[in-house]
């Protein structure tokens, strides 16, 4: 498989050498094998660049700026989407290849695949793999919503609600029991000294 970045050799946006250099830079840094092919002297190049970068991915005015990326005939993307994979630690998978043992993107997906697995834990993993796991998650359907677990959190409120009811009853019902044989019990004594009263 062979990385190809588009390039415009001879351009006049300082832009855009600035974003070419980055692309370059960085997949050599990587010591990962590409191919740089001029735009700007290969007319072939331009044309098929063009024609491959996908309808939703080109610019309003249908051309697309330099770099783009493509392994083989698969089209990765442009700066845009590069950069975005270089913070995420995610340009091997951008890039449609196997991170090499010990790489960070390799780590990360050791831990996912862990966590997949059930024998690792969520503080295992750093906040962008877990957004992606909760992004594929909603993606596959497998996820709870905000809205389930806002009915959720008001089911729970209801059922509390409910339980504290109960208690409440049962404390009126017993409190009024005992009333009664307080005044039972008044009403007895008053009988026994109006009685002892009577008998003196």
């Amino acid at each position: 498989m062979v990385i190809k970045v588009f390039l415009a050799s001879s351009s006049g946006s300082t832009a855009i050498k600035k974003k070419q250099q980055d692309v370059v830079g960085f997949l050599e840094a990587l010591k990962i094998d590409y191919a740089p092919l001029d735009i700007a002297s290969n007319e072939d190049n331009r044309m098929w660049m063009r024609e491959n970068v996908p309808g939703e991915k080109k610019p309003t005015n249908g051309i697309p700026l330099p770099p783009q990326i493509f392994n083989e005939e698969m089209y990765c993307g442009d700066y845009d989407t590069f950069f975005e994979a270089k913070e995420d630690n995610t340009v091997y998978e951008f890039l449609g290849l196997t991170p090499p043992p010990g790489s960070k993107e390799a780590q990360q997906a050791e831990k996912a695949q862990k966590l997949h697995n059930g024998s690792g834990t969520e503080e295992d993993l750093d906040d962008d793999t877990t957004k992606k796991d909760l992004v594929e998650a909603e993606q596959n359907g497998d996820a709870h919503t905000e809205e389930d677990s806002g009915e959720k959190a008001e089911t729970d409120a209801q059922e509390e609600n409910a339980e504290e009811k109960e208690p409440a009853e049962e404390d009126e019902e017993s409190r009024k029991v005992a009333e009664e044989e307080e005044q039972e019990e008044g009403e007895e004594d008053r009988e026994e000294e109006e009685q002892a009263s009577e008998e003196d």
